[in-house]
């Protein structure tokens, strides 16, 4: 079974190795000794919890709370602050800026283990979340689309998938291809922000696969905002050699050597207008069939359901 990983970050070595001993067993323990540090090592591990010092040499811990509930990506990753003042300001200052819960240094090892615990729970409890986007999951993606069925609402379903990310993950290692897919998330979210509604709806089926749930008058505009986004930093993706040549050549599916240009992305778009879904197994297989056909045309493109496709520019 695999651990769950959480970054623990504070300035003093002795409390470093503290916990990096109290907690080692039980779960895989990254460490960093500043928040410049932290934000890079939480930007690349996702880590499942955070273990953060109150005060740093750069930033002080509400600050990096601040800058982390900011992110779409890691709204929702569970902090436990430390500190070494007992003062209730600075517990209020944690609390305020995104801390979960708080302990008082020098802390007793078995109550550290419980309060991360219960921070985990709850958080799972809380989120049906993706653990590398934070996006709810299959789970709440189903529940969102029963509740419109069942509310009578009339709603759009985007289905978006990125081109040849398998070959890109594939030639490049996971470490790539989990940055792809988050920063795929974030123009999904910021897309949906600039062009949707309040009431839009996110999740992460998983790998490289999304969905947004929005109204039908949104669901163009959004969609063209995701693939002006996407084909912005799309080269971004690929090592400067690679950019340069516009293509790398990796094994296919089939086994072959081919050739594949910059990551595209493709939308398949359901509304309940042209259809009246009565199960979300029928949106689920409509949509897969849909996004399917949009993959077929070359680049990124959108496509409404038996409609003709469109790029986004």
């Amino acid at each position: 079974m695999l651990k769950l990983r959480l970054l623990v970050v504070d300035d003093d070595p002795d409390i470093l190795d503290l916990l990096q001993v109290t907690l080692d067993g039980e779960f895989e323990v990254i460490t960093a000794a500043c928040g410049n540090e932290a934000l890079a090592k939480i930007k690349k591990t996702s880590p499942d919890l955070l273990v953060l010092d109150y005060n740093l040499p750069d930033f002080q811990g509400p600050q990096i709370c601040e800058i982390l509930r900011k992110d779409p990506i890691f709204l929702h990753i569970p902090i436990l602050m430390l500190t070494g003042k007992g003062e209730v300001e600075d517990k209020v200052r944690g609390l305020e800026a995104g801390a979960d819960d708080y302990m008082v240094k020098p802390f007793l090892p078995q109550e550290l283990i419980a309060r991360i615990r219960m921070l985990i729970k709850r958080s799972n409890i809380k989120l049906d979340a993706n653990p590398l986007t934070r996006l709810p999951g299959n789970v709440s993606i189903n529940k969102e689309l029963d509740d419109r069925i069942h509310n009578n609402s009339t709603y759009a379903v985007l289905y978006i998938d990125i081109d040849n990310f398998k070959a890109l993950n594939d030639y490049y290692g996971f470490e790539k291809g989990d940055d792809v897919i988050k920063e795929t998330a974030r123009i999904l979210i910021s897309s949906a922000q600039q062009n949707g509604t309040v009431n839009d709806f996110i999740g992460h089926i998983g790998g490289d696969d999304f969905v947004i749930v929005t109204i039908p008058e949104k669901a163009e505009q959004i969609a063209k905002k995701i693939i002006s986004s996407f084909d912005i930093v799309s080269p971004k993706f690929f090592e400067e050699e690679d950019r340069k040549k516009g293509y790398l050549q990796t094994k296919g599916r089939d086994g072959q050597i081919h050739k594949y240009g910059f990551s595209s992305i493709s939308i398949g778009i359901l509304t309940s207008k042209d259809e009246n879904f009565t199960h979300t197994a029928q949106i689920s297989s409509c949509g897969a069939e849909v996004k399917t056909l949009a993959k077929k045309f070359e680049g990124s493109k959108y496509i409404f359901n038996r409609r003709t496709p469109r790029a986004g520019s």
